[in-house]
């Protein structure tokens, strides 16, 4: 399979899982709290079958930048999580340094 199809896998259950982590309410409900740990389970696995194909630096970059990006939209989407310009400044830089890592990297 290819990495950046694994990388993808492994950003959604990560996404996923950070919701169920809020969902969880402090691991106080039982079904989030199973859901986050699977999730994560889910997440860290994929990522490190991607590894097998893709640099650690890139995906790495990747899975924690896109993972926060898409995290901040869920929150302030579904979770009505206050948002403000220090909030769209932060994902910019985000996704300007993953851009950055992909364009210095060595071809693999």
């Amino acid at each position: 399979m290819n990495g950046y199809v694994l990388l993808c896998i492994a950003i959604a259950c990560e996404v996923f899982s950070t919701s169920m982590l809020k969902a969880s309410v402090g691991f106080s409900k039982l079904v989030p709290s199973l859901a986050f740990v699977i999730g994560m389970g889910a997440s860290f696995y994929t990522l490190s079958q991607s590894l097998t194909l893709i640099p650690l630096n890139i995906a790495y970059a990747i899975w924690s930048g896109f993972g926060t990006i898409l995290t901040a939209v869920i929150a302030i989407m579904i979770w009505k999580e206050p948002v403000n310009t220090y909030t769209f400044i932060g994902i910019a830089l985000i996704i300007i340094g993953v851009v950055i890592l992909n364009l210095k990297s060595p071809v693999h």
